[in-house]
């Protein structure tokens, strides 16, 4: 119904926010990451929306990125995990670190979340393995750190990461920790993958 929308934040509740769009105010359910980057009351944001109906209540939910929006659909398509439990995985971990965790079977990190048991976890990644890709959160992470960086380099340069990613997984660091190292690496776009698994491992050491 709602695409997005924009308008100015007025406050926030103990579920998410208030946005108010020519005198009406919009009551949206978000995660702890979208509430954590809203601007100050006052200023405009634009919101990506979903509207959750059921029969006896009807649920407006938002967050500030298309991607975030995205991944949360999915999540309440899953067995189990509805728009509360949806909201309460992304609280806790960002959209980049539940691919990887998928991705790499992490259990540990996404029973982490709240109301998420083993059997729950299992579930996700099975159910969405095949729908989250690699490609897509690196090259969110690489446009983060640099916009101007050719298409065909950001490609290369997700290779790259995936594989020093990979590589500390296997040493057996949580999938969560292997991302968070490797995106601290510096100038990343200009080095292979050993040399970004030397520097991660570096990172890693001083935790």
């Amino acid at each position: 119904m709602y695409s997005y929308i924009i308008g100015e934040f007025v406050e926030m509740t103990p579920e998410g926010i208030v946005i108010e769009n020519n005198g009406i105010g919009y009551d949206i359910k978000t995660s702890s990451l979208t509430a954590e980057n809203i601007p100050k009351s006052g200023e405009f944001v634009k919101v990506y929306t979903y509207l959750h109906v059921r029969e006896d209540d009807m649920s407006l939910y938002g967050f500030l990125t298309r991607d975030e929006l995205n991944v949360f659909k999915l999540l309440i398509n899953v067995n189990g995990i509805g728009p509360k439990g949806a909201l309460g995985i992304l609280s806790a971990i960002s959209t980049d670190d539940l691919r990887f965790a998928v991705l790499s079977d992490d259990v540990n990190l996404i029973k982490s979340c709240p109301g998420v048991g083993a059997k729950t976890a299992q579930r996700l990644i099975i159910e969405l393995k095949d729908k989250l890709k690699v490609e897509e959160a690196f090259e969110m992470a690489l446009n983060n750190r640099n916009k101007a960086n050719a298409a065909a380099e950001q490609d290369n340069s997700i290779i790259v990461m995936n594989d020093a990613v990979e590589a500390l997984v296997s040493l057996g660091y949580s999938s969560k920790d292997a991302i968070k190292a490797v995106k601290k690496v510096d100038d990343i776009d200009k080095k292979n993958s050993e040399a970004i698994l030397k520097e991660a491992l570096k990172s890693l050491a001083t935790l």
